[in-house]
């Protein structure tokens, strides 16, 4: 079996996955930042087969919290300092193994973490650390299509994806 099969639930982080790691602030102090609509959809796709989504995240940012919202997101933790009590928490609510989690990281934050789950990835853009231990690299960088393509990749191991895809565009 496929460590791709066994994966409910994907956890990712946001600057340098969602976005491409770049924060912009406005001069009155605002942060801004870039999301793709590709991952947006490959979001949409993960939860049309009945996966789980969560962001774990660092930083916080009203705009994250806004951007997960519209994507149905299914867990939002910012502002955390050490990852894995995050997926302690998200491990337990959801009655999940280790086995049963991917996370998408790209940045030392997240390879605590990284090393609890069953399905590690990393974005095309993340350091050599997080490349080291990867299950499986993105073809894109964060913030420009490696959620959707770690997703499809996901779906596609799992014989899920073609469903899903019909899925989201009769919902249209």
């Amino acid at each position: 079996m496929s460590i791709f099969t066994n994966i409910k639930l994907i956890a990712m982080d946001v600057d340098g996955v969602l976005t491409d790691g770049s924060i912009i602030m406005s001069s009155s102090g605002e942060e801004l930042k870039a999301f793709s609509v590709h991952d947006g959809v490959g979001v949409k796709l993960a939860h049309l087969s009945g996966m789980t989504t969560a962001v774990i995240t660092g930083r916080s940012s009203s705009v994250v919290v806004k951007r997960a919202k519209e994507l149905g997101i299914n867990e939002i933790y910012q502002d955390v300092v050490d990852k894995e009590l995050a997926l302690e928490e998200l491990l337990e609510k959801y009655k999940l193994k280790d086995y049963q989690v991917a996370y998408i990281g790209d940045d030392l934050n997240d390879l605590k973490v990284m090393r609890r789950v069953g399905l590690k990835i990393a974005t095309l853009n993340a350091v050599r650390e997080i490349k080291d231990i990867a299950d499986f690299i993105t073809e894109f960088e964060g913030g420009k299509g490696a959620v959707r393509d770690a997703i499809n990749a996901i779906l596609e191991k799992k014989g899920v994806l073609a469903e899903a895809i019909n899925k989201y565009c009769n919902l249209k």
